[in-house]
């Protein structure tokens, strides 16, 4: 999710459990690799292995290139996004917006996985419209390529993320081919997970929005799917030093002007815990420098903690 998985957050949530956590969507487009955002979006220091970057583009020897110089600079696994619908992706024939485009797709993952010797795999959606789902048609040429496993959300393109996700598409991959498959959409619980995966027979699932503000949802999921039960919930406390100790990396990943920025909007998911109404949240998003934010944090979220053990 570009402006989300940043490395502070992956890290976040690999601590949590989750087994993998993909780097923010990059541009095969090496001539954009110089700005500031791309060089952040390509930091990898002290990150967990397997260390997966994503890619998006629509020339073949481009992204292949790519994918060489990601390896080159130690990725361990390579993504290729063709799932992502928002419009300046799709605009650029990139994205879910190859999904029209049966011939372009094979040609894409077939220089791609020539091109390196890590595992590449493929994010897409289950197809350009409800009229034409044909996530299975590019599965059977993910598999033919050598894609090492793939991962499908429940929504077409143009559904953008309206409405609920359906899992009957990728039921169906999972039921014509063998490709590790790893289910996408709307699940936001470990019932949800526990779910998917008795639905779909996906070997795995991902998990997007609902991280956003909740990273130890990967934590809960895992033991829910290992145990069917649920874990103890954590105590507001433990979120409060998550969600500090959150901000301490954005700002020193950042420094202070996107530090501040960048803590904004993962404040404003976190004060979705927020379980009393007040005005922390207008607090924090006034904030303009590190300092006033990390004390109006530490502040409104501490005394939220200690209401809960009052």
């Amino acid at each position: 999710m570009a402006g989300v998985t940043d490395r502070p957050f992956r890290q976040l949530c690999r601590r949590f459990g989750a087994t993998l956590a993909a780097a923010e969507m990059l541009s095969a487009n090496q001539r954009l690799w110089n700005s500031s955002k791309s060089r952040l979006r390509m930091d990898h220091e002290g990150e967990p292995e397997p260390r997966v970057v994503q890619l998006v583009g629509s020339d073949p020897a481009e992204l292949a290139a790519a994918a060489r110089a990601n390896v080159d600079l130690g990725a361990q696994i390579i993504d290729i996004n063709m799932g992502c619908p928002a419009k300046k992706v799709c605009n650029r024939y990139c994205g879910s917006a190859l999904l029209a485009d049966e011939s372009a797709v094979a040609r894409i993952l077939g220089a791609v996985v020539r091109a390196v010797s890590v595992p590449v795999t493929l994010k897409i959606r289950t197809g350009i419209d409800p009229a034409k789902r044909n996530a299975p048609h590019i599965a059977a040429i993910a598999q033919l390529c050598g894609v090492a496993a793939l991962a499908i959300h429940g929504r077409t393109r143009m559904d953008f993320f309206r409405g609920a996700a359906e899992y009957d598409t990728i039921r169906r991959v999972r039921a014509e081919f063998e490709l590790p498959l790893i289910a996408n959409g709307d699940i936001d619980t470990p019932a949800r997970a526990r779910a998917v995966l008795d639905f779909t027979g996906a070997e795995g699932v991902m998990i997007g929005r609902a991280a956003q503000g909740a990273p130890w949802i990967f934590r809960d999921v895992n033991a829910y799917v290992a145990t069917g039960e649920l874990a103890a919930p954590l105590l507001r406390a433990s979120k409060t030093e998550i969600i500090l100790a959150h901000l301490e990396s954005l700002y020193e990943f950042y420094g202070e002007y996107l530090g501040v920025r960048i803590g904004r909007k993962h404040l404003g998911w976190y004060c979705r815990q927020l379980s009393e109404v007040n005005d922390l949240r207008q607090v924090l998003m006034a904030a303009e420098d590190s300092s006033s934010q990390f004390v109006a944090a530490q502040r409104g979220f501490g005394e939220w903690a200690r209401s809960e053990a009052a």
